[in-house]
């Protein structure tokens, strides 16, 4: 498997690896989630046909915006408030995504989710993605993210519609 390696590269290693019989890339572990999209959806499309490319991706909450928790200012006790992660504050908090993250939230509402559930499910509703890398520091936010089983469940072709609407 692969990391956030480009669609070249990958192409690359696995003709290398096919032309001295070695093991072969068959998966890459990017990132994606609601807001990032590009590699999974469009720079990897050949792939998955063509040497059979699976995906584990990561970062499907995008480090915590796609919660909605953001949307008020930092939580005392998130990540955002640590010592060394201003960074991530100011891409948390820049507000380029918060009238997204209310209508994605009205979405999540309207399925008896919240919005965490939807974006894992929504990355786990890609053919293309086998696993669902989610990240948690507390038991009750991996019980709830493993919810997001059932809003996969619930996904159907409108509410994708609406859901690619929305994000753009």
């Amino acid at each position: 498997g692969t990391s956030e390696w480009s669609a070249g590269d990958i192409r690359a290693a696995y003709e290398i690896a096919d032309k001295h019989h070695l093991h072969k890339p068959v998966m890459e572990q990017p990132q994606y989630h609601m807001f990032e999209r590009r590699k999974v959806e469009r720079d990897y499309r050949r792939l998955y046909e063509e040497i059979g490319l699976g995906l584990t991706t990561w970062s499907p909450l995008a480090s915590g915006l796609l919660t909605g928790k953001y949307l008020d200012g930092v939580p005392e006790d998130s990540r955002a408030n640590l010592p060394g992660y201003e960074w991530l504050r100011a891409t948390l908090t820049s507000g380029r995504h918060d009238d997204k993250l209310r209508k994605l939230n009205d979405v999540a509402a309207g399925l008896d989710a919240s919005l965490a559930q939807l974006a894992i499910a929504w990355c786990a509703a890609n053919p293309h993605v086998s696993t669902v890398i989610t990240g948690a520091s507390r038991v009750e936010q991996v019980q709830q993210n493993l919810q997001a089983l059932d809003v996969l469940e619930r996904l159907d072709d409108d509410t994708m519609a609406a859901i690619a609407e929305i994000v753009g």
